[in-house]
């Protein structure tokens, strides 16, 4: 059996999404993927950048360092918490509504990893 392209229920082989409601959703979703998709593949860039870059300055300026990398992992992982765009290869394997969930999760891991980097200047570091 075919699955919705959205929810991943299981349909019909000539359907492509399980009703009306999930046609719109799908819809909504790829409209703001091509709304926003510049600006997150500018601020994805600077933050994936950011952090190894901040890592590498806290071997010289610690307060900067931290900071820079702190602020990385905050700005990306909010972002992609707000604007959770998955790959196509997580779509296609986990169809659009949980590969979302699972990209928001992503999201979070990334805040927890600036929180682990903040702790670690704290109690390490002094």
């Amino acid at each position: 059996m075919k699955k919705c392209e959205y929810c991943a229920k299981e349909i019909s082989y000539f359907d492509q999404y399980c009703g009306e409601e999930c046609h719109a959703k799908a819809n909504q979703y790829y409209e703001k993927c091509e709304k926003f998709e510049k600006v997150f593949s500018v601020i994805n860039m600077l933050c994936v950048f950011g952090i190894p870059v901040g890592l590498f300055l806290f071997s010289f300026q610690r307060e900067i360092g931290t900071a820079v990398a702190v602020i990385s992992c905050a700005v990306l992982g909010l972002m992609i918490l707000f604007l959770p765009f998955p790959t196509e290869n997580m779509i296609s394997k986990y169809k659009i509504r949980n590969a979302i969930k699972r990209t928001r999760i992503i999201g979070l891991c990334i805040i927890g990893l600036g929180l682990a980097i903040v702790g670690f200047m704290w109690f390490f570091v002094k």
